[in-house]
């Protein structure tokens, strides 16, 4: 046993568990801690941010391009209510980020008496935005705390964590027995008596579709080969981008996937909540689903699955591999219906987004194949979940169901640092840049070489569109008055750019990734057409 500080058995619970960054913003409530940190920078680097939601989605960001975890440490109060659209986004993303924070002195948590960042109850609102969430009162049980955290963290389903800590207690000292080795995972069994039965079922369908969504990333290769097998076209949504190769001759996207849905027999569902399938496009009573999930209640959330497998994706799809070639049928002509449907989706794709399709094949053409492109909430990405074709697992990066507007910047940033071999570009429109747009600074501090692409059209795009179509041009506080955003980017010390085209675009990607450095492109745009008739598909009778 060693005698450390609450602090000091943290940082190095930290280390054990493979944290190699710490994204901060330090204060006082936290002085203990960064001065243990200050000892270990050698194992965990520090990066400091300019506002405590950028600390947030730079662990997202690190999260979800690694699939590891990552974390953030802030100051209680207001430093950690400024991480929680952060902390949402990654629950709905499934992403694993551990959660950091200070707390006021021990003895006065919830008793009201006004001091600096208290909250009524800090640790209520940490359990309602996580899977788990605890107080560490001691230098003692700070180990076994840590390691806890990274157990539910690697364990079921990715989602955050949250840990606090009183600003008295991280300086105290006492005794400590420190494990040997870092948190682990959960066994997760395969069942093996569902996946008979599953392979029987979409073994013997006639017209099988299988959908993917984030928990499926880690198994790509298994769900190509029964793709393959089955000649079952893969539909991959936001989140399940990646998954399979997006030029694979079953990838499709959700426009083609609202055609499948409607025609399908068997559907097999990976990791996926099917929450648009399911709630918009419409559930005929002989559609047969099949569902994999390493959380059992998402299985029947909506309704009961005709099959429910809790487990691993990767784990359980390569059972269900194994077992599928003796009940396989014969599907002859699938293949053929299968080009044709996923190529009228395309052609119908590049015809109505025809601008942002020459965009977004100008960043896609810029980027290698492991290349990560990070969406935003703009016209852009809205166009990209149609239209750009995402080759490796893990380089479509999507708020997901959050939506969250800002996101994109910051998050690129913490991408780029879990990846630095690996080229970023995020693409935000002038409303969501300019939420993130100081951690710029953070960037060039850091040489953190992210491509950030601004689609600025002067306004709150989508909100506008809206209430020029369906409010009868009563457009009120959707337009923006912008900085002249190359300027902007120069004077924080960023080499910054100017595009009026798509070719023009591609060119300045090039640059930026040849210069490794960080880059802001601002690209103008005028109004661009609405993207919500290929995205939102109607319910089907």
């Amino acid at each position: 046993m060693k005698v450390l500080s609450t602090a000091q058995a943290v940082v190095s619970m930290l280390e054990l568990n493979g944290i190699d960054t710490l994204f901060c913003l330090p204060g006082v409530q936290n002085d203990p801690f960064f001065d243990a940190l200050y000892d270990r920078t050698n194992a965990i680097r520090p990066i400091h941010a300019r506002h405590e939601q950028a600390c947030a989605y730079m662990a997202l960001g690190y999260a979800m391009a690694t699939g590891k975890p990552s974390a953030y440490v802030v100051v209680p109060g207001p430093g950690f209510l400024n991480t929680t659209a952060a902390l949402s986004t990654a629950y709905a993303v499934n992403a694993p980020v551990l959660a950091l924070t200070g707390q006021i002195q021990q003895s006065m948590i919830g008793r009201h008496v006004g001091l600096l960042h208290e909250l009524p109850d800090q640790l209520s609102i940490m359990r309602g935005l996580t899977k788990w969430a605890d107080r560490i009162t001691s230098p003692g049980e700070a180990p076994g705390l840590v390691n806890e955290a990274f157990r539910r963290l690697l364990s079921g389903r990715r989602r955050p964590v949250a840990l606090e800590c009183a600003m008295d207690t991280w300086a105290r000292r006492m005794p400590v027995a420190l494990p040997a080795s870092p948190a682990k995972a959960d066994p997760c069994l395969v069942d093996e008596e569902a996946v008979e039965r599953a392979a029987r079922l979409v073994g013997g369908a006639k017209k099988p579709l299988i959908v993917v969504g984030g928990g499926a990333q880690e198994a790509g290769p298994y769900v190509l080969q029964i793709a393959e097998l089955l000649e079952a076209p893969v539909a991959t949504g936001r989140m399940g981008q990646g998954v399979i190769d997006g030029r694979h001759r079953l990838s499709v996207t959700a426009l083609a996937g609202y055609r499948f849905w409607s025609e399908a027999d068997v559907v097999l569902a990976v990791g996926t909540r099917l929450q648009p399938q399911q709630m918009t496009w419409g559930l005929r009573e002989d559609l047969k689903i099949i569902r994999i999930d390493i959380d059992g209640e998402e299985l029947d959330r909506q309704r009961k699955p005709e099959i429910g497998i809790i487990g691993d994706a990767a784990v359980t799809l390569k059972a269900l591999a194994e077992r599928l070639g003796k009940h396989n049928a014969r599907r002859n002509g699938r293949a053929d219906e299968v080009a044709a449907v996923k190529s009228d989706a395309v052609k119908k794709v590049r015809e109505v987004l025809a601008p942002q399709v020459a965009y977004l094949d100008a960043i896609r053409a810029a980027l290698p194949e492991d290349g990560i492109l990070v969406d935003e909430l703009t016209q852009m990405g809205y166009a990209a979940r149609l239209a750009y074709p995402t080759y490796k697992p893990r380089t479509f990066l999507s708020p997901g169901y959050q939506g969250t507007l800002g996101w994109g910047y910051a998050t690129s940033l913490g991408a780029r640092v879990a990846r630095p071999d690996t080229p970023v570009v995020s693409i935000s429109g002038d409303g969501g840049f300019l939420f993130t747009a100081m951690e710029m600074s953070t960037a060039a501090q850091n040489n953190i070489g992210v491509v950030a692409i601004v689609f600025s059209d002067g306004a709150y795009g989508n909100v506008k569109r809206i209430q020029q179509q369906a409010f009868n041009n009563r457009t009120i506080a959707s337009d923006l008055h912008n900085p002249d955003f190359v300027k902007l980017g120069e004077s924080f010390g960023i080499a910054a750019e100017r595009v009026k085209s798509a070719a023009e675009l591609g060119a300045a990607i090039s640059r930026g990734l040849a210069k490794g450095g960080p880059m802001l492109i601002d690209c103008p745009v005028g109004s661009l057409p609405d993207p919500w008739a290929l995205i939102a598909q109607p319910r089907r009778a």
